[in-house]
């Protein structure tokens, strides 16, 4: 069962923009829409130089996806147009993303492109056309609530889910997106596909980051950002140098292969030091996190943050899109919101999203979630010299 638009009026007389990347789920969503009587526009957006990403297999938003757009918006009969927005691509989402690698983060840039790039400008740019809502190809549901906003929901195939990606979505956005396929799962959506005849329905999903074309994150933060190439220490959780690394850029927190560094017992990164350019690394124990320092969060659950988080909340949290949601507690505490991890985690690094749902598993709502600013590790007070390691 398909999600309807929840839209007032009758779908003639409605009209929709569709952000239309070159993808089998954009291109149903459109094709869907224009099958219900909908008056479908599709938007595609260049967000970044099509020059070399475009012969990359699995690339997404580059120059053989405007043309298969532009196809499927010629096969169903809907006006199409490619909008310039490569400028605020790079200062959104680009430049971030290399900033935020050389304060020793790990950011996911498709939760910015999402805020900042879809949900912001190009809604703004389908009121601009007298769209009704902007509809998008997200595996994502939204529900309408008994005082008339909008629910943030779980797709109903959970290995597509993207969810994690949209939690900065505010209510009022939320008022004007839709997501037709929250209730499909991906055979579904390509048998529509091919329903429709679309040349994209067995197209090959997108992957990795879309605008970094050779699949090393590392050259596009070299070109923009050259100093964070710098070489350093690498240290124990004693300060014991160990070894040398050209860049902390190169590492993530977890990651255990590429260290360089010969042990009796496997090694694994656990804290970037941006500021002294220090590599710490320590047994795997050492990665485990119960509590978590978040920033800029946003809240899209009933009523006020700081009337739900009085005497903490508790709720489910994802601290990595591939990982389950897992209890946890939320707090405000000396002016910041803070996690507590019922169970710990491990690899948790900032940069990284936290995102709070209502429930484990199944369809559940998406009450908002933040920017992972720091992480302590579970046994700290018991381990004073990872304590200091930590704090650099």
């Amino acid at each position: 069962m398909l999600n309807s638009l929840d839209l007032e009026g009758r779908p003639e007389d409605t009209r929709v923009v569709v952000a239309m990347s070159g993808g089998v789920d954009s291109s149903a969503t459109a094709a869907l829409l224009k099958a219900e009587g909908y008056d479908v526009v599709g938007i595609t957006l260049q967000l970044y130089d099509h020059g070399a990403a475009s012969h990359r297999k699995g690339a997404c938003c580059a120059g053989r996806d405007i043309h298969d757009a532009r196809d499927v918006a010629e096969r169903i009969g809907i006006p199409h147009y490619v909008l310039d927005y490569e400028s605020r691509f790079r200062e959104s989402v680009i430049e971030s993303f290399a900033e935020s690698y050389v304060h020793g983060e790990t950011p996911v840039p498709c939760i910015e492109c999402n805020r900042s790039i879809k949900f912001r400008d190009l809604l703004t740019t389908a009121r601009d056309l007298g769209a009704k809502a902007l509809a998008t190809g997200h595996y994502v549901a939204s529900r309408r609530l008994a005082d008339g906003s909008r629910a943030l929901v779980c797709a109903a195939d959970a290995d597509r889910d993207q969810s994690y990606f949209l939690f900065a979505t505010t209510q009022e956005q939320l008022a004007n997106v839709r997501f037709p396929l929250g209730d499909m799962t991906k055979a579904e959506t390509r048998e529509l596909a091919r329903r429709f005849g679309l040349s994209v329905a067995d197209k090959q999903d997108s992957q990795d980051i879309c605008f970094v074309p050779t699949g090393r994150y590392t050259d596009v933060i070299e070109r923009l950002k050259p100093n964070a190439m710098e070489p350093g220490d690498i240290v124990d959780l004693d300060g014991r140098v160990i070894g040398q690394h050209q860049g902390i850029v190169n590492f993530t927190i977890g990651q255990r292969r590429g260290l360089g560094i010969a042990a009796s017992a496997p090694l694994y990164v656990v804290h970037l030091d941006a500021d002294t350019r220090r590599v710490v690394v320590g047994p795997r124990e050492a990665l485990n996190v119960r509590q978590i320092v978040l920033r800029d969060v946003n809240w899209i659950g009933d009523g006020a943050l700081d009337q739900a988080v009085a005497g903490g909340l508790e709720m489910f949290v994802k601290v990595r899109s591939t990982r389950a949601p897992q209890p946890a507690w939320l707090r405000r505490i000396d002016g910041n919101y803070e996690i507590e991890l019922v169970d710990g985690e491990e690899g948790v690094s900032p940069g990284q999203a936290c995102v709070f749902y209502d429930a484990p598993s199944g369809q559940a709502r998406v009450l908002g979630g933040g920017f992972i600013k720091s992480a302590t590790p579970r046994h700290s007070r018991e381990k004073p010299v990872l304590r200091a390691a930590l704090a650099g």
